[in-house]
């Protein structure tokens, strides 16, 4: 029956991610440090706002764009990334993964090669595939970073028209300072790449300031910029994004999203308002325990093996290479005898095979104890 699916369906495979999800759904035994999901609640302020809009019966359709006050917000709130947009630059969309699709569509021909780090996140390539793009990898290692020279090593070869970057990075959180974004800026000026920026983890950096690369000289006019409130707000099933684009841009995504998706939901933009307006110290606290929990796992990580500690997002990228197992096979025997998730490294790419994905979005208690089981884990090996 396989004639009945479309060929492009056909070749993409299953999100690793979700995969190693499915396995612990519904399972209490399990410490899950897999999913990249906040383990706070929405703060108060936001959710009660929420009710109070349903309860006076906003459950209507927005205009297409998005509320005039949320993105009149977003402009505001984006300055301090050094981004000066007007509110006609942006589109509220159902989350990031959303702004992602309608962006390659929106800029991608047929055939057209699309620049995508490796390791990142599991949706870029699938999504380029799904608009009739080709993706071509980035090799990364060993810093997981982009630079002036791996950028031109591959667009000297392929002519690219588009350059996706994320920072602070879905697995690894690496982040770049403002001279490593004009390297990656001057490759893009001169091989003419539109850049798709995923800064969907950009209030979650804690080495630096965050820095938008739309905010650099000669960048504004060609750069996607897309954020959104699942990670910083905790506001994961709310579904709530945002792009910020040039005119022609998100003319082009505007029209693909008044067919494919309409508007995001009310309710959601209602929360996100009320997010930017009045949530900024719940932001804040949980921003304070992410970097606790990460300083507390990387120092007792690199007691028994190698990684590099995060600059931001909720991730850690640990190598373990020296135990001898690959990713899949270190992941899926690390879950089945000390009942700790992680996400092996080669669901984002072939320079992640060696390394495993672990999130420090859980409390304290979880971590002092998976962490644990994870050094038995390998010293058993090694012995």
């Amino acid at each position: 029956m396989s004639h009945r699916i479309s060929k492009k369906v056909q070749e993409i495979k299953p999100s690793g991610i979700r995969r190693f999800f499915d396995l612990i759904l519904g399972r209490k035994d399990i410490i899950s440090l897999g999913v990249g999901e906040p383990d706070f609640q929405v703060p108060w302020k936001i959710r009660e706002e929420m009710i109070y809009a349903l309860e006076k019966g906003y459950t209507s359709y927005t205009s297409n764009v998005g509320l005039y006050e949320l993105r009149n917000e977003i402009s505001k709130y984006y300055r301090k990334f050094g981004v000066d947009a007007a509110s006609e630059n942006i589109i509220i969309t159902t989350g990031v993964s959303e702004a992602i699709d309608l962006a390659l569509r929106a800029v991608i021909d047929d055939g057209d090669k699309v620049l995508i780090p490796d390791p990142s996140y599991v949706s870029y390539k699938p999504l380029t595939i799904l608009a009739g793009g080709v993706p071509v990898s980035i090799p990364t290692l060993p810093d997981f970073k982009l630079n002036y020279e791996k950028i031109s090593q591959y667009a000297k070869n392929t002519s690219p028209k588009i350059l996706v970057i994320n920072y602070p990075a879905n697995p690894t959180g690496i982040s770049y300072r403002r001279k490593e974004l004009e390297e990656i800026a001057d490759a893009a000026i001169e091989y003419d790449l539109i850049i798709i920026s995923d800064e969907i983890y950009a209030e979650l950096t804690y080495s630096f300031d965050h820095v938008s690369i739309a905010s650099l000289n000669g960048m504004e006019d060609r750069c996607i910029v897309m954020n959104g409130f699942s990670k910083a707000f905790a506001m994961t099933g709310l579904r709530i994004g945002y792009v910020i684009a040039p005119e022609d841009i998100v003319s082009a995504m505007l029209k693909i999203h008044q067919y494919s998706m309409l508007c995001a939901p009310i309710i959601s933009q209602i929360g996100a308002l009320e997010a930017l307006r009045n949530a900024k110290d719940d932001l804040e606290k949980m921003k304070a325990k992410y970097m606790r929990r990460r300083n507390f796992f990387v120092k007792k990580l690199k007691e028994f093996l190698e990684v590099r500690k995060p600059d931001g997002a909720f991730y850690v990228f640990p190598n373990i290479k020296n135990t001898g197992l690959g990713s899949e096979e270190f992941a899926e025997k690390l879950l089945m005898e000390k009942n700790v998730a992680v996400v092996p490294g080669n669901a984002f790419g072939e320079c992640g095979e060696g390394f495993i994905r672990c999130s420090y979005a859980t409390t304290m208690e979880k971590l002092k104890e998976a962490i644990d089981r994870i050094e038995k884990f390998v010293r058993n090996i090694d012995a």
